[in-house]
């Protein structure tokens, strides 16, 4: 009877959270008195909590150290004559935007020239401006549309730039702040798919419209070319430019991975009859194609994870068959492609390793594959040096404990240059790497890394941090992390990737099977791997930690809710909490084709079985929990962080909270902000789990 009525007591505990008003709603009042007078008492005590631990000051002053280097690889662009780096450290920690040539680059100390300083115009206009990128007019390259974010929003203002001169240009191109694209047509017309006033915004808060914007012309006076539905995610434009032409494309995407695109001919828009499921691109005339999921034309099957090839001027006539240039296996599928000056270079994952094949026509007008000798056991990286004028391209080649290396390499041959190489930001040598499998509850299996110690003892005592993501067809690979290194595995702590059905790893049915209703099984393989830790006796629920950001917050907070004898700590960062109202907060209405429609009973019957918000009970075994979010998020609403805190305090329960003010979806905008937010993210593991 006891157990009866303490079981009763928890079921009517949740359902007076699901049916009543949402006690904390007035904490998605993002800068609302009352809400950040909450945020400000939380801080008050979270933050003195972690800093008065001996290890936080040497861990911050090593990760501020590490986050300002000079050392780190500066990215490149080519633009034209010259590559340029957007770069920050504590000189400049708002960044510098910069160029070199590539002799200079080769050097070990390159001269670079300042284009455009963010800590100097912030100071000039009294903003916390962050680097959003720029997009240049081929093939000069002299005018640049600069996309700037008040405080690491996804919402930028754009402004023409100047490369020549290195300024803004007095009365060129200006957009307000919004989330949106943009894209030159020529050097005096731009299309732009912004908040262009009342009703123009979808309801997951991107632009509905695209103005065809010419030089002088206002924006309220251009004219929309191209529209979308209010239920649709949005409206962007793209314009491909080639030596002789250009291609002008509308996309109007209607859901997570469904699209349609229509491409600009004669002022008209032909669309493209692809299934709405594809990834689809245009380059140097060529329509690529990656399909999601089966598909049946002109009497050829085609196969889901295959890429295809067609001549676009072909593809709109109709009537011609697509070549294939990849068909995936059981365990290898295209990560991504780069297409080049006569090649194709395709990234793949097989078993979530990467291996890199070209594609080229032969003689005979057919593609002829080439398998590339690149590092095996690493995650490769590769990106286009001059897609038209070479077959050039960079490679970076990283591992958990192989610091990333960039490479410039010439297709056709496997030699390839070093150009700049990450120093050993932790001791490795005595660290290993071993890849193993967990069996999820439906017989699954389902792969994860595991990076320690070789001396470390199978005895259930190692302090463990798992790290999960699971959605949104993103791939987690092996990647050289001086935070992880140097935060936990300089610690003794063991560090374990894992790869779970939702993400990409294994092409789109690996999503595809955990999206709506599928999607506890994400919770059930991450369950799935904590099990097979614990069975290896690699750690024990005391000290297995839990991390995910954004989704993979989500995935570690339902699954510490259905699983909390699995674990001893718990770490969400800018997490989705309130599976009720996602739909309902900044961009969560994009992604009901992951999560499905709340609104309706028969979605919300599944999504209310793991949405951590409203599956919180009263005296329940739930381990230690840190939650962290910022301010300036609007991707991810701050009021699920917020709500889910003070929910767990409420109930007794013992959880950190910790908001910072700046950095968007991410963790600061500055070295010294993300240096401060990961140094407070592993002192805490520390804390909870050594």
């Amino acid at each position: 009877m006891k157990r009866f009525l303490a079981a009763l007591a928890m079921t009517l505990a949740t359902q007076a959270l699901a049916e009543s008003d949402d006690p904390y709603l007035w904490l998605e009042d993002i800068g609302g008195e009352k809400a950040m007078e909450w945020v400000n008492g939380q801080n008050g005590k979270s933050r003195p909590l972690v800093e008065k631990e001996p290890g936080f000051a040497p861990l911050l002053d090593k990760f501020t150290e590490i986050a300002n280097s000079r050392e780190r690889i500066p990215a490149v662009t080519k633009l034209g004559d010259h590559l340029y780096n957007f770069w920050q450290d504590a000189r400049s920690p708002r960044g510098l935007w910069r160029r070199t040539t590539l002799a200079e680059y080769r050097k070990d100390e390159p001269a670079w020239e300042i284009v455009l300083d963010l800590d100097l115009l912030s100071a000039l206009e009294k903003e916390q401006w962050a680097w959003k990128g720029a997009t240049c007019l081929y093939p000069k390259y002299e005018r640049c549309l600069v996309s700037l974010s008040r405080g690491g929003r996804d919402a930028v203002e754009i402004r023409e730039f100047d490369l020549a001169k290195k300024a803004f240009v007095e009365g060129g191109f200006r957009l307000p702040e919004s989330k949106g694209g943009v894209a030159w047509i020529d050097e005096d017309t731009i299309y732009a798919s912004r908040d262009f006033g009342p009703g123009t915004m979808t309801r997951s808060g991107y632009p509905r419209g695209v103005k065809r914007l010419a030089r002088g012309q206002a924006l309220a006076d251009a004219p929309v070319v191209f529209e979308v539905g209010e239920d649709d995610i949005g409206a962007w434009p793209s314009v491909t430019h080639e030596k002789a032409s250009r291609v002008e494309i509308m996309t109007r995407v209607i859901s997570t991975r469904r699209s349609e695109g229509f491409v600009v001919r004669g002022g008209k828009l032909a669309k493209l009859e692809l299934p709405e499921t594809v990834d689809a691109s245009v380059t140097a005339g060529t329509l690529f194609v990656r399909l999601r999921e089966d598909w049946m034309l002109s009497g050829t099957q085609y196969r889901a994870g295959q890429l295809l090839a067609m001549e676009l001027e072909k593809f709109l006539e109709g009537g011609a068959q697509f070549e294939v240039l990849f068909t995936p296996g059981p365990r290898l599928f295209l990560d991504s492609f780069v297409p080049m000056k006569s090649m194709v270079l395709l990234d793949l994952l097989d078993n979530v390793s990467s291996r890199l094949v070209e594609m080229r026509r032969g003689p005979d007008g057919k593609w002829a594959s080439r398998a590339v000798d690149a590092p095996a056991l690493a995650n490769l990286n590769a990106l286009a040096f001059d897609r038209r004028e070479s077959d050039e391209y960079f490679l970076f080649v990283t591992g958990f404990t192989t610091p990333t290396t960039l490479y410039l390499a010439q297709g056709g041959g496997d030699a390839r240059e070093k150009l700049k190489g990450l120093p050993h930001f932790f001791d490795a040598s005595g660290i290993s790497v071993t890849q193993h499998e967990a069996t999820s509850k439906d017989g699954t299996k389902i792969p994860y890394f595991e990076v320690k110690r070789r001396d470390a003892k199978a005895d259930g005592k190692n302090p463990t941090i798992l790290y999960g993501y699971g959605g949104f067809e993103v791939s987690q690979v092996p990647t050289y992390s001086a935070f992880v290194g140097n935060g936990w595995l300089a610690k003794g702590g063991v560090w374990v990737l894992s790869n779970l059905r939702g993400g990409g790893e294994f092409g789109p049915a690996w999503n595809q099977v955990a999206r709506r209703e599928g999607r506890q099984k994400t919770h059930e393989d991450f369950a799935a791997v904590a099990e097979d830790l614990i069975r290896r006796k690699t750690t024990s629920p005391a000290k297995l930690g839990i991390l995910g950001g954004s989704q993979g917050g989500l995935l570690v907070s339902a699954t510490m809710l259905q699983r909390p004898e699995l674990f001893g700590a718990v770490v969400a960062t800018v997490p989705l909490m309130d599976m009720k109202r996602y739909h309902k907060l900044l961009a969560g209405h994009s992604w009901m084709g992951e999560y499905g429609d709340p609104d309706k009973a028969e979605d919300w019957a599944f999504i209310s079985k793991y949405s951590p918000y409203q599956n919180v009970l009263r005296g329940r075994p739930y381990p230690k929990m840190l939650i962290t979010t910022s301010t300036r998020d609007d991707r991810v609403h701050p009021g699920h962080a917020r709500k889910m805190a003070a929910r767990m305090q409420q109930l007794g329960y013992d959880t950190t909270y910790f908001e910072y003010t700046e950095g968007g979806h991410g963790s600061g905008t500055t070295p010294a902000q993300t240096a401060y937010t990961w140094a407070f993210i592993y002192t805490w593991f520390a804390r909870a789990l050594l």
